[in-house]
């Protein structure tokens, strides 16, 4: 429930209980009056007796009600619970009937008692309710009516009562049926505002705030929570080829096909223009990677109009799979871990599911026991770089996928592979000395930042210097930005006295950033990035290396990195 909710439900609740007590409080007039009337026998003990037990018993109700009532916490949100009503109810009922029948019962002036209850019970639970506590309160007027009445003796109340009944009726059935009403716009606003226009899916406002109930929700729970995050791949051209309102369609199709393809329990939402999300409660990897790869193939076995023309011949999606505890502690990784994968099938010749696979999760497996707090640590100082730098992120997740199709191209030993792949990861730790000015700077650096910003590969091996594992990824930390022709940094190595496995990482760094916006500098094409490698092999890159990342890259199925 939203605090919007609560604080209505609140308000509602504490008008109706002011109603109710101020219903106890009348039918405790009725109990007093005949108390004092004439007309009740207080020479006769025993009726004495007994009007003092139900004064006393309605002063003490009352009191407990101001006791229950009263606190207004979100506790007392349960009392809409609809057995606490019924009983509710019923006790109000008992109470208003006995103050008829003591203060002259037909011809008591306190049968509109009824009318509290009646009111209360349909805003509180519907025109149901108040309906068949109405007739409840009808039958009981009418039968002290016929079986408070002497045989022969003339009932002049009946008329009146009959009446009373028509208003009791009257009462519960408009009332009623505009709290049905009201409840019902209630709930088109509600749908309005947490569901996408065009597709019917939950929108992204309402997927971020069921995805933490849920987090919340299994965590008590011990019970697992999967994401997948699926994005339609190439759905730009889709939409410059055949314009919006074929995009739309598109979308409203994959949106049927994803509420076909999960529980009711779950949750779909259009996550962003092309981009969708599914919350699975209580879903293992295993069980969500098998979703969504049925996702993936129904999406791709479904025609869509003009996909023919489309770079890969069909209408197809990249998902991502992640899930919690196992691969994020919170909501905001879960949705973070899930984007990584879903970037790595994007990256991969997309149409594809991919789970969330971290690289320090592989290192951990590499290391010794007691280095994993520093790797842990160095995890920690890797996110904080990315919060000063919006741009190393991307670039660090780009040069790691870039690196594994580079070093199965040359043909990589294991070892070499997982050090060029652990290297890539953190050849830009250094920069967590770099203040967040300097990093995201448009205007050309100074010659003092120029200076500092070229200490980052020696900060970067000093940070990592503590862990034995990562010694061997020193060289590469270290060496990423010198040239071929001798005139880098920070040793001015020239040619092959670079480390191998450095120049590797030279070529694929450079070649992101070429590609990549950066605060001081515009991004290159896909295609003059390639050449700009043409350009500066044996110069800036080894020829060799560059020559194989070339014809790797240029592959079909590497266009969708353009």
């Amino acid at each position: 429930m939203s605090n919007f909710e609560f604080d209505k439900h609140k308000r509602i609740y504490e008008i109706l209980s002011i109603v109710k007590l101020a219903a106890l409080l009348f039918s405790g007039v009725a109990f007093f009056r005949s108390y004092f009337d004439n007309r009740f026998v207080l020479s006769n003990t025993k009726s004495f007796y007994t009007s003092l037990f139900c004064i006393i018993l309605v002063l003490l109700l009352s009191l407990v009600y101001i006791v229950w009532t009263f606190p207004t916490d979100k506790k007392n949100i349960l009392k809409d619970d609809k057995y606490i009503q019924f009983a509710e109810g019923f006790i109000f009922t008992v109470i208003f009937f006995t103050a008829i029948l003591i203060s002259g019962g037909y011809e008591s002036s306190y049968k509109f008692l009824f009318l509290f209850i009646i009111i209360t019970s349909t805003i509180q639970s519907g025109m149901k309710q108040g309906i068949i506590i109405a007739c409840i309160s009808s039958v009981i007027i009418l039968a002290i009516d016929i079986l408070g009445v002497h045989s022969g003796e003339v009932n002049s109340y009946f008329e009146n009562d009959l009446i009373l009944v028509g208003v009791f009726i009257l009462t519960a059935w408009p009332l009623g049926f505009y709290v049905k009403i009201e409840g019902e716009h209630i709930e088109e606003l509600k749908r309005l505002v947490n569901e996408d226009g065009l597709t019917g899916l939950y929108n992204h406002r309402f997927f971020y705030e069921v995805l933490n109930k849920k987090i919340l929700s299994c965590e008590v729970e011990r019970k697992p929570v999967s994401m997948i995050l699926m994005d339609i791949d190439y759905f730009k051209y889709y939409n410059d080829l055949y314009g919006h309102q074929k995009g739309d369609e598109v979308l409203k199709s994959i949106g049927l096909i994803l509420k076909s393809s999960v529980r009711k329990t779950d949750i779909v939402a259009r996550y962003g223009g092309e981009e969708f999300a599914i919350v699975l409660t209580n879903t293992i990897e295993e069980d969500a990677i098998k979703i969504a790869e049925n996702i993936r193939s129904k999406i791709e076995e479904t025609y869509f109009e003009g996909e023919e023309n489309q770079p890969n011949g069909k209408i197809t999606v990249s998902i991502g799979v992640s899930v919690y505890p196992d691969k994020a502690k919170n909501d905001v990784e879960l949705i973070k871990s899930a984007d990584d994968a879903l970037y790595r099938a994007k990256f991969f010749n997309k149409n594809r599911v991919e789970t969330y696979t971290s690289i320090l999760d592989e290192l951990k497996k590499d290391i010794e026991e007691s280095d994993i707090d520093l790797v842990t640590s160095i995890k920690t100082l890797i996110s904080v770089i990315n919060a000063k730098d919006r741009y190393t992120y991307g670039h660090v997740e780009r040069v790691v996928a870039y690196g594994r199709i580079l070093a199965d191209k040359l043909g990589l030993s294991n070892d070499d592979k997982k050090k060029l792949i652990y290297g890539a990861y953190m050849h830009d730790i250094g920069k967590i000395n770099i203040s967040k000015e300097v990093l995201n700077k448009k205007m050309p650096l100074t010659n003092e930042e120029w200076e500092l910003l070229k200490q980052h590969p020696q900060n970067g091996v000093a940070i990592i210097k503590p862990v034995k594992s990562l010694r061997d990824i020193s060289s590469l930390i270290l060496h990423h930005h010198e040239r071929y022709d001798g005139k880098g940094y920070p040793g001015n190595l020239k040619g092959e006295e670079i480390p191998f496995l450095a120049r590797v990482l030279t070529v694929v760094d450079s070649f992101d950033a070429m590609t990549s916006n950066r605060p001081y500098n515009k991004r290159k094409t896909y295609e003059e990035a390639i050449e700009e490698l043409k350009k500066c092999s044996g110069t800036q890159f080894d020829p060799s290396i560059t020559n194989s990342f070339i014809e790797v890259i240029t592959k079909e199925e590497y266009k969708i990195l353009r």
